[in-house]
């Protein structure tokens, strides 16, 4: 190998190299010579080292111009940023990259393309920044990258060009803001050989849920061609969710969730791209239909993808934010960068602000929530970041997509909305990291939201960031749990979406006591399930239409309903893994079946729906076994092909021992058979059948979750709909308590668990007393509710402590 002063090849960087070649180089150098020899693929490369770019300031006598210059930076308001940043660039532009730099890395450079059999090989040139990607500071995206650079010509003008990129305007502020001087910190530039992704795909992957912090999986974004549309937020990826847990186990499918993004433009290499200058070797083209609508990885290829990410966050024990690209011409995974992931990398935190709107408003569009907050203000619409002194202090940026020219300007609203972009682009990074509320892809915020109109942006309320017209008011309740212990009396949740599944995971609990499915079928599915078996009986063309378009992608309404089921149930298995998921099966009333799409065509008029054809009823009976058959289906893909044994199932409204009976032979027709891979089955004790029969209950299931609503309204014969004796329901009524007191202690002669769910142990301190007094093994407690709930049953355990 040449003997080179400016130049380190990748084999001959590690980790610790940050000061020679900075924090982007230093991570490749580690991955190439510690990763690539175990399997993980990374391509080759060098870096032209801070040394060189230090003798070129040196040589061009910029040391003191850029100081005078950049002294004169308004910090305060930065009112003279553009100004500054635009004579700093100015000054490095005019100044020439030393003969002897140029030398090596042209010599560098044919090495390269020789040890690749290629001439004038296609190289990615970037810039690493000797303090880059710190734990600490990000300068991710802050400086150029340019890709397909062909030659030693242009190989040169993008050295140069990163140079230049050290004082964009956003670099300039982003190096104040963290408290870098700007003569600091030197720039090494990193070259590497192509991958020909513009030939298939690329994305970004991280360790970590970058929303809720979650450690559990894997998010990997991925798109058709280059990738910079998905880091500048072009277009719309597709993401999948993988499990760490199950990711070992090659008999276990560990893809928790897909979704095929729109993958709106594909980024390609121009033509003819070595004779143009560095900026314009690439290009973007509209994606076409058909591969808009296939995902651009196969499931085999996630996997082998979420394996290297897996191992490299395992190398540098942290969680970790991963660039990926797949070669079109031989059809090879790479990994072209990894970094230390930035926002969520450090510990959970132990005081949560809930935010949760208190009034409605009109929806004007939603996107993608980041973030839990809310945000009100004037909307701001602004086309190009020269714009940005048009934006007001408090008010919420709305535009197509960002990059890193708009942090300066993203840092003054109060809330960001764009057209364009998903979970990994530049809007949504730079938000996290600013604290920020965002909706980003709303695909239509520029049209429908008018400039200075008053809004507010939520993104307190799952996935869907909502942006309503007006001021909308909103509460906030703080939940401290840095002090709280776990009590004897497990504290469980009854959850209903699973997109907040991760996020309460870092709350004190010990499981999900119950997950309704009826949030799930309503709100993800859409479609009634004999729709989805029967499409003939329905005549209505829009309806047929609207099936039809939510089914797009499935191989038919079947798969479609077993796979958004499975989905929705293994991302909270997943979230609480190993600890128990109760599972209900559906429990919907028939008129609440007939507001499903398709579903008028299929349920029944009731003229009292509460205590009718519901629960067990349903799944026995010739009408519904179909469609209870999906959801067995969908629970053996949860526990049997993902491996989430922790799912236990439970049957609603079950009025007699007989239907029990029928219930589970059912459930063993459709192979899932209690005590078959350590499955479970519980029932719900809501009647009083329940309790009377109890003793004779506890030898059919595995357990008892006592429903307090149901089973106060039908004790006390009320209607809990009903606003003209409302005042009449209290689970502290005698007769209520004594049937909970009685399922207790059936429940612990026949030595089977039970739980309750519902508000009241929370709401009144009395009757979590009772509860734990009298043995419950576990109390579930809606999400805003445990915290409360906790607190209570702990009164309870030191008073009886005491007592002792």
């Amino acid at each position: 190998m040449e003997n080179y002063k400016y130049i380190l090849f990748f084999n001959q960087i590690d980790i610790n190299a940050i000061d020679l070649v900075g924090g982007k180089n230093a991570s490749l150098g580690e991955l190439y010579t510690q990763l690539n020899p175990i399997g993980v693929n990374v391509p080759n490369g060098f870096a032209v080292t801070a040394k060189g770019y230090r003798l070129f300031r040196k040589q061009n006598n910029l040391e003191k111009s850029l100081a005078t210059v950049l002294n004169l930076l308004d910090t305060k308001q930065y009112t003279n940023l553009s100004e500054i940043g635009e004579k700093a660039r100015a000054l490095i532009l005019s100044a020439t990259i030393p003969d002897e730099i140029r030398t090596e890395i042209s010599t560098a450079y044919q090495s390269l393309s020789k040890q690749s059999e290629t001439k004038n090989l296609g190289v990615a040139v970037r810039s690493s920044a000797t303090a880059e990607d710190l734990p600490s500071a990000s300068f991710a995206g802050q400086m150029e990258s340019f890709l397909n650079i062909n030659g030693e010509n242009q190989l040169i003008d993008a050295v140069h060009r990163c140079y230049v990129s050290l004082f964009t305007d956003r670099a300039i502020k982003y190096r104040n803001d963290m408290g870098f001087t700007n003569l600091d910190i030197a720039i090494s530039v990193g070259v590497q050989q192509m991958v020909r992704s513009d030939k298939a795909a690329s994305g970004v992957a991280f360790t970590i849920d970058p929303d809720s912090g979650f450690h559990n999986t894997i998010i990997i974004n991925g798109s058709w061609g280059l990738g910079e549309n998905i880091v500048q937020g072009t277009i719309t990826p597709d993401e999948w969710m993988v499990f760490k847990p199950t990711l070992e186990n090659s008999k276990l499918n560990p893809i928790l969730k897909r979704h095929c993004g729109r993958k709106e433009f594909t980024m390609i290499y121009a033509e003819s791209s070595e004779e143009t200058s560095s900026q314009h070797t690439i290009i973007n083209t509209p994606t076409t239909v058909e591969k808009q609508n296939q995902f651009s990885l196969s499931d085999k290829e996630v996997i082998q993808l979420a394996h290297w990410c897996y191992t490299i966050e395992k190398h540098y024990k942290k969680p970790m934010d991963i660039e990926w690209a797949k070669d079109g011409l031989n059809n090879q995974l790479y990994i072209v960068q990894a970094r230390p992931e930035t926002i969520y990398g450090k510990d959970i935190k132990q005081v949560r602000e809930i935010y949760k709107l208190t009034e409605k408003g009109n929806l004007i569009t939603k996107g993608i929530a980041l973030g839990d907050k809310i945000a009100t203000g004037k909307a701001r619409i602004l086309n190009s970041p020269e714009e940005g002194n048009q934006l007001l202090e408090g008010e919420i940026l709305v535009t197509d997509l960002t990059n890193p020219d708009w942090d300066p300007i993203m840092k003054k609203a109060a809330a960001i909305i764009t057209n364009k972009g998903g979970r990994t682009s530049h809007a949504a990074i730079v938000a996290r990291e600013l604290g920020v509320v965002a909706v980003v892809g709303c695909g239509d915020a520029t049209t429908v939201i008018k400039n200075g109109q008053q809004i507010t942006v939520s993104c307190a309320e799952g996935k869907d960031g909502n942006v309503y017209d007006g001021k909308l008011k909103w509460e906030i309740t703080e939940h401290d749990f840095s002090q709280l212990s776990m009590p004897e009396t497990d504290p469980m949740f009854i959850l209903a979406d699973p997109d907040k599944a991760f996020e309460l995971s870092n709350y004190p609990n010990k499981g999900v006591g119950l997950m309704r499915l009826e949030f799930v079928i309503s709100n993800s599915i859409k479609i009634h399930p004999l729709a989805l078996l029967e499409p003939d009986k329905i005549t209505d063309k829009a309806v047929i239409n609207q099936i039809s378009e939510l089914t797009k992608g499935y191989k038919d309404g079947k798969t479609y309903f077993i796979d958004k089921l499975a989905e929705a149930v293994s991302i909270v298995a997943a979230a609480f893994y190993p600890k128990d998921v109760i599972v209900r099966m559906s429990d919907f009333k028939s008129n609440e079946y007939a507001n499903l799409i398709g579903g008028k065509y299929f349920e029944p008029h009731e003229e009292n729906p509460m205590i009718g054809f519901r629960g067990a009823s349903r799944y026995y009976s010739d009408f519904y076994r179909n469609g209870f058959a999906l959801e067995c289906e969908a629970m053996k893909k949860v526990r049997n092909e993902m491996g989430f044994h922790n799912v236990k199932l439970m049957i609603p409204f079950c009025r007699t021992i007989e239907e029990g009976q029928k219930v589970l032979a059912e459930m063993a027709t459709n192979k899932l058979v209690k005590g078959e891979n350590g499955l479970e089955v519980y029932v719900m004790i809501e009647i009083p059948s329940n309790v009377i029969l109890a003793d004779e209950f506890a030898q059919l299931f595995d357990g008892f979750s006592i429903g307090s609503n149901d089973l106060t309204q039908l004790t006390l014969g009320l209607d809990r709909d009903s606003a003209l004796i409302s005042y009449l329901f209290s689970e502290q009524n005698p007769a209520v308590k004594a049937l909970i007191r009685e399922t207790i202690h059936a429940a612990k002669r026949n030595k089977i668990k039970v739980g309750l769910c519902g508000q009241a142990p929370s709401d009144i301190s009395e009757f979590a007393q009772f509860l734990v007094e009298e043995g419950i093994d576990s109390i579930s407690f809606n999400p805003d509710a445990i915290i409360k709930g906790i607190e209570n049953i702990l009164a309870t355990e030191i008073k009886n402590t005491v007592r002792l």
